[in-house]
């Protein structure tokens, strides 16, 4: 979340207990065209970032990958400026 929340595709967001599982509460800005998970998960190498990107983005440098990496939950451009790569979650754009 805090992710799409730095990029600027998400505000404010909080975690609401309804005594059952509790939801999330989240600010949307209006710029998300499309998101969505990637399954199965894949395996991905700083090499491959630009094949899942022509795969899952509309067009270079619009939007972003979600990684999870040894570095925690990162986007694809800072996985890249990290040095790692990581398992594919989910894209938005």
């Amino acid at each position: 979340m805090r992710v799409m929340q730095k990029y600027g595709y998400v505000g404010e967001f909080e975690f609401v207990d309804d005594g059952r599982g509790g939801k999330f509460k989240i600010q949307l800005l209006g710029r998300v065209n499309d998101c969505g998970s990637v399954r199965p998960r894949f395996s991905s190498t700083i090499g491959e970032f630009e094949k899942w990107g022509i795969r899952y983005l509309p067009s270079r440098d619009v939007g972003i990958l979600i990684l999870t990496t040894p570095k925690g939950v990162l986007a694809h451009k800072e996985a890249r400026e990290a040095g790692a790569g990581g398992q594919l979650l989910g894209y938005v754009f």
